[in-house]
């Protein structure tokens, strides 16, 4: 894929997690050699020119000279992807969160190219759909917003109102890495099983 293409799509790393069920920050937990935003940070800029952080704990990221916008509707992943689409700055957004011991960069790629016609690229398997590892345009501003104003803090209500690319994760598998992209860690437990590398 070009570059310019890709300069047209900013990744987002949402950082605004309170980690309760770790109960340490998941974000810079060191997982073979390096802490798991900057797994996530280095295959983001491998992918795009320009990257931007979305969460509330500015001083914790700032030896990343990385632009850092607070939540506008804290609270939710969704809040961080309106945040994030808002503040980009570009048509679109790769969104990730922070806390993907395996971030692919065959996956993000891939997702991106799928992007022409679409408002959302986001992958589908037998589990759902992962939308923390999606593509997002700008028209998914008003439909977020009008979902955030009423208290409503599920992502995919509002894809109906927008045009969805459900990627099959047949589609994705055979990508390098691609297995393993989507499995985050949000207990000591899932912690544990990536360090295995016991993942489905």
């Amino acid at each position: 894929m070009q570059q310019k293409s890709l300069d047209l799509i900013t990744a987002a790393i949402l950082v605004g997690g309170k980690s309760r069920r770790m109960g340490v920050d998941k974000a810079f937990l060191e997982f073979e050699g390096a802490p798991l935003f900057e797994r996530v940070l280095g295959v983001c800029r491998e992918a795009f020119s320009r990257v931007i952080l979305v969460g509330d704990r500015p001083e914790r990221f700032a030896r990343y000279a990385l632009p850092i916008h607070p939540d506008i509707y804290p609270g939710s992943a969704l809040g961080g992807l309106y945040s994030g689409l808002l503040h980009a700055g570009t048509p679109y957004i790769f969104a990730t969160a922070c806390d993907v011991p395996f971030p692919s960069l065959a996956v993000i790629l891939h997702l991106a190219s799928l992007r022409e016609g679409y408002d959302v690229v986001v992958p589908s398997g037998a589990e759902g759909f992962e939308p923390l590892f999606a593509i997002y345009s700008r028209n998914c501003l008003e439909p977020m917003r009008r979902l955030l104003d009423h208290g409503n803090f599920c992502i995919f209500d509002f894809y109906p109102e927008v045009k969805v690319r459900y990627v099959p994760m047949e589609e994705l598998v055979s990508l390098a890495g691609g297995a393993k992209a989507f499995f985050n860690v949000n207990t000591p437990d899932q912690f544990a099983r990536a360090s295995r590398k016991e993942i489905p």
